[in-house]
């Protein structure tokens, strides 16, 4: 936009004859067209253009080849379309040389202003080879600037864009940028003047041309002296220009951080955390500062391991407790998040994983657990490891403090809990080689009245419940589905899903009920349990996997009867009367099958007695 002062031609006006609109736009005097007494001089002449039709017709200050998009006598202002600087821009640059030296025009100090897009930028404006402003913008460390903007009625502030005024009787510009944080990115940068008013009506404009005010110099003044030409004006300037980065960025990430905290029901977590509803002494709520520090800024040589629901960090805390800090990929409905929460930072049992703390500044919340030092259950069973040799006591041990601790989350704990995702990953060993349940990722607080219906498939393949597909319902009898996977993977040392793809491969749970429907158990136990373990504990233990990995989940049995089951089996010393030999197990059978996924099982059997269970 020209901006022009109209008590330089007070008394001037144009012949009656002249043309005065162009397209859409009034082409008063002294601005005019085709005739030479219909405007003031060279620098007023207006060109018409693309002809094709009166309404498509375009004016253009022909001198200077710019489009003129309004002429407002009242306020003395030429809108004009104002090319762009761009850098890096797939992979194009665009200096254009902006010079109105000579002519009677200016940048307007009052309705103009300097803009940069970009993120973490310093832009410069440039003069005759001197800065005479810049600004900052910054942006968060993934977001990038692309073809278009869209930063509302609030105008540009320092993220994503920044701006700032202009001197007087600015004719001539170039701009230039500086990287904040010294890293080469192929996004978009952009620096431009434009229009004041541009700025709170503009809405995803597309960044081709832009509209600025140009000034019609007073012909009575002397051109100002604009900016400083010594060095140090530079340098104050460039401090100044990294102060306000410092103090915008600063204010920007706090409001972030407040602004996440609500959202992600910090408040209502608070509320509950502080009333006399729940007991949680040593609950944490920390900051992101805490775990970034603790975290070396979730650096990846910290990650612990990753999977469908998000990643795990390993962390030392200021007092030297060292920790596991869990982000998560999606979130879930705020309310349901802060009440699990607060019923799983009150589970105190010594093979549950404690749930320390969590942050809620961040647009996901971390949760922060209790580090576990030894590994997993599966790396034991599947990988070479001589750090611990799984002996069937061990073995054994493991199975019964997993399945005490489900039996505790299903039936003791404040509220019952279901864990949706047991598997032998999910099973870490601390510095004793205890187990610890881990990764409540995926678990739900339940009603006692009701159980928990979901569109979502949840859990494991391999270990999830055939009956989940029919109903899409998940119960107690589905963690005990699963944990039957992990103690036939416990007896024989087989992974849940084969490594290698065959149409014949079997999963797991699968194998497991036809080598016993078939009498051949001690064809697929682990090798390394022959010489040690007592058969007979052998088959009671397979006995038990085999009602755990029933398919009417009605029929499986509780986790508290497959707990004392697990316990009176390891008693010392222990014998079992039992009718099967060591060579095979004799099972009665019941006729009706159904099919999952492709392969046969009995639709219900039970070599275990009632009694058993009393």
């Amino acid at each position: 936009m020209i901006i022009f002062i109209c008590s330089i031609y007070p008394l001037a006006s144009a012949q009656s004859d002249c043309v005065s609109t162009c397209g859409s736009v009034n082409i008063p005097y002294p601005f005019g067209m085709n005739n030479p007494n219909c405007y003031l001089g060279k620098w007023f002449e207006i060109e018409c253009r693309n002809a094709t039709s009166v309404a498509a017709r375009k004016p253009y200050l022909k001198y200077i080849d710019m489009e003129v998009t309004k002429i407002d006598e009242t306020y003395s202002t030429v809108d004009i379309m104002n090319p762009i600087f761009r850098w890096n821009c797939y992979g194009k640059t665009d200096m254009p040389v902006i010079d109105l030296r000579g002519s009677p025009f200016v940048y307007s100090q009052k309705y103009d202003k300097f803009i940069a897009f970009g993120c973490n930028k310093l832009a410069f404006l440039q003069s005759n080879g001197t800065t005479v402003g810049g600004c900052v913008s910054i942006c968060d460390n993934n977001e990038e600037v692309n073809n278009n903007f869209d930063f509302g009625i609030n105008g540009c502030h320092g993220r994503y864009c920044c701006e700032t005024s202009l001197p007087l009787y600015l004719s001539e510009y170039n701009t230039t940028h500086a990287d904040l944080k010294n890293k080469s990115s192929d996004e978009c940068n952009y620096a431009l003047i434009v229009s004041e008013d541009w700025l709170t009506s503009y809405n995803n404009y597309d960044m081709l041309a832009i509209p600025p005010i140009f000034e019609v110099k007073n012909r009575s003044r002397k051109w100002a002296i604009v900016g400083s030409s010594s060095s140090l004006g530079s340098i104050i300037l460039l401090f100044g220009l990294w102060w306000s980065y410092k103090v915008v960025r600063k204010r920007v990430i706090k409001k972030r951080k407040e602004n996440f905290f609500k959202q992600n029901g910090g408040l209502l977590l608070q509320r509950k955390l502080s009333s006399d509803e729940v007991c949680v002494d040593k609950t944490i709520l920390f900051t992101l500062k805490d775990l970034e520090r603790a975290t070396n800024n979730f650096n990846m040589n910290r990650v612990l391991g990753k999977g469908g629901q998000g990643t795990v960090y390993k962390g030392m805390l200021e007092d030297g407790k060292i920790v596991a800090v869990k982000k998560f990929k999606v979130q879930g409905k705020v309310e349901e998040f802060i009440n699990e929460f607060v019923i799983l930072s009150q589970i105190n049992h010594r093979n549950v994983v404690k749930l320390l703390g969590c942050c809620l500044e961040t647009e996901i919340p971390l949760l922060v657990y209790e580090f576990i030092p030894n590994g997993n259950l599966f790396e034991y069973l599947h990988n070479q490891n001589e750090d611990l040799a799984m002996t069937w006591d061990i073995r054994l041990r493991i199975a019964t403090e997993i399945a005490g601790a489900l039996f505790y989350l299903h039936s003791i704990a404040s509220q019952p809990i279901y864990h949706r995702d047991i598997k032998s990953t999910n099973i870490l060993l601390d510095e004793k080689n205890r187990a610890k349940v881990a990764d409540f990722g995926t678990s739900r607080i339940v009603s006692i009245e009701a159980t928990h219906l979901t569109t979502m498939v949840q859990g494991t393949f391999g270990y999830l419940d055939p009956e989940y597909f029919h109903t899409s319902q998940f119960t107690d009898k589905s963690d005990v589905y699963s944990f039957g996977v992990v103690l036939a993977e416990i007896l024989t040392g087989r992974r849940p899903i084969p490594v290698v793809s065959s149409e014949e491969a079997m999963n797991l749970a699968s194998y497991f009920v036809l080598s016993m429907e078939e009498n051949n158990l001690f064809d697929i136990i682990d090798k390394r349990l022959e010489k040690e373990a007592d058969k007979e504990h052998i088959i009671a233990v397979a006995n038990l996997a085999y009602t755990c990995l029933e398919l009417n989940g009605r029929k499986r049995p509780t986790m508290k009867e497959v707990t004392l089951e697990l316990e009176r089996i390891g008693v010392p010393n222990r014998k079992f009367s039992t009718n099967q030999n060591h060579e095979g197990i004799e099972l009665s059978r019941i006729e009706d099958y159904q099919h999952f996924g492709g392969y046969s099982m009995s639709n219900t059997f039970s070599t275990i007695s009632s009694q058993t269970f009393s």
